[in-house]
């Protein structure tokens, strides 16, 4: 990566109570050495705060924002209606939909704003897309994110190899 400490990755929740899902996309990203920040900002509670962060990200540094959201869950596409930096959005469990309903807010954007939506609660998916995103631009990312997939992949094998109790 890059010598700087400058944030590449902005990782935003709805609430307080979405960090415990929202820090597994920041470990992914301490894991791959990937400068991120992390604040909590509200698209109905402080819409222009919202919008604020989204309009000068990029000239902050930011190059990918990973936003989790509950409910009606419309910080992602707050957050892509007023940046055209990438946008990943983290549907988060929670309400009488179990997440569904933020699955479907977060998916379901008009043409021209994107959001890219990951599983709901996967926050470590939206981190590793993030790193797809800047390997384009950082090829020692790269190299890292083939390291890690190879590694899954023999861990993967190594475990299907083993006999699994009571079959043969």
């Amino acid at each position: 990566m890059r010598p700087t400490k400058r944030p590449l990755v902005g990782i935003l929740m709805g609430s307080e109570s979405d960090l415990q899902v929202m820090e597994k996309a920041a470990q992914v990203l301490e894991d791959f050495s990937i400068p991120y920040e992390m604040r909590i900002s509200s698209a109905h509670r402080d819409p222009e705060q919202t919008a604020d962060y989204a309009k000068h990200a990029r000239e902050r540094g930011i190059e990918v924002l990973i936003a989790g959201a509950g409910m009606a869950a419309h910080l992602a596409g707050a957050l892509a209606a007023n940046t055209t930096l990438p946008v990943i959005g983290v549907p988060l469990k929670s309400g009488t939909l179990d997440g569904v309903d933020a699955l479907y807010s977060t998916v379901q954007m008009p043409p021209g704003i994107p959001v890219a939506t990951v599983a709901i609660d996967g926050a470590k998916n939206a981190a590793y897309l993030a790193c797809s995103i800047l390997s384009v631009k950082y090829p020692d990312l790269a190299g890292k994110l083939e390291q890690y997939r190879e590694k899954t992949r023999k861990s993967f094998l190594n475990t299907g190899k083993r006999k699994v109790k009571g079959k043969s």
